[in-house]
């Protein structure tokens, strides 16, 4: 970006040698049907379960779960895709659906040679987790569903359970094309968002990593919404940890609640004081201990 340093390029570079530090290899796959999608995967696989962590909207998957690699890679076979439309993956198909995002993951996994795994996904990427989970139950064992607002239905927007009055505004900070838009993203999303971030990175920040392909993920977000009703929500039979911070301003916590009360004893609610909707990021550690208590357990 003219006339300011470029954290973000900055950002994806340590990123990328931090992955690869922690044994991890990038790599894109040709799906086939016009899909492709970029993965980290490990360097060298062991006798070890493996995980699938799926990220939501905003930044690349990197960014999304640096905090998880390094103590997680330890005890699982990790993988780390792009979604569609995110990061390098990509589609000359016209699909939109979270259940198209789900079928492309699986087609990954499968061409990476893994039949069985967890799958956590966070925000939009619990979303696809649990479409996988309904889609492939002999593949997917256990499912951690991290601020997924699954069970929100169309009706919550006009009765006000979110801050976003309507769609379109709601789309203007999620998919912010402002500074200030941004900086109300990160207000929404953290209990405590980072001060005094100048407008420059802020500004470069969205070139990078918000500008491209934006149309697309705007049709992500509207075939997410449209005439959704949580009766029509299948229900998965896996064993599942849903974890919240309870003070999410994006997804709140009725919906945590709401999506508990749908798949009954199946399911365990975790909540997290003193955070939002980055919960994964905000209290990592302890976010970290959860999963492996479940996974490994």
């Amino acid at each position: 970006m003219t006339g300011c340093f470029s954290f973000t390029a900055s950002g994806n570079r340590c990123l990328r040698i931090y992955f690869a530090s922690a044994g991890m290899k990038s790599k894109q796959m040709d799906l086939d049907d016009g899909n492709t999608m970029h993965c980290w995967v490990p360097k060298k696989t062991s006798n070890k379960p493996a995980l699938i962590l799926i990220h939501g909207f905003g930044a690349n998957a990197m960014w999304q779960w640096s905090s998880q690699i390094r103590p997680l890679r330890r005890h699982f076979n990790l993988y780390v895709p792009d979604l569609i439309f995110f990061g390098r993956s990509y589609t000359t198909r016209p699909e939109r659906t979270e259940i198209f995002q789900s079928q492309c993951v699986m087609k990954l996994v499968e061409k990476l040679g893994v039949s069985k795994f967890h799958v956590v996904g966070v925000s939009y990427g619990g979303f696809v987790a649990y479409h996988l989970a309904h889609l492939y139950p002999d593949a997917v064992q256990k499912v951690v569903l991290v601020a997924a607002g699954i069970s929100f239905e169309e009706k919550d927007m006009t009765e006000r359970l979110f801050d976003a009055p309507d769609l379109e505004t709601a789309m203007s900070v999620l998919l912010p094309q402002t500074a200030a838009n941004l900086r109300k993203l990160l207000k929404l999303s953290f209990v405590k968002p980072p001060r005094m971030v100048p407008s420059c990175l802020l500004k470069d920040f969205i070139a990078n990593m918000v500008t491209d392909r934006r149309e697309e993920r705007i049709e992500l977000i509207k075939h997410l919404t449209g005439g959704r009703k949580a009766s029509n929500l299948p229900v998965i039979h896996q064993e599942t940890l849903i974890i919240w911070g309870e003070q999410d301003r994006i997804f709140p916590l009725e919906l945590g609640n709401r999506l508990k009360r749908h798949l009954g004893d199946r399911a365990e609610l975790v909540l997290f004081k003193d955070a939002g909707h980055g919960v994964h990021l905000e209290k990592s550690t302890k976010f970290n201990k959860q999963l492996k208590k479940f996974l490994l357990g």
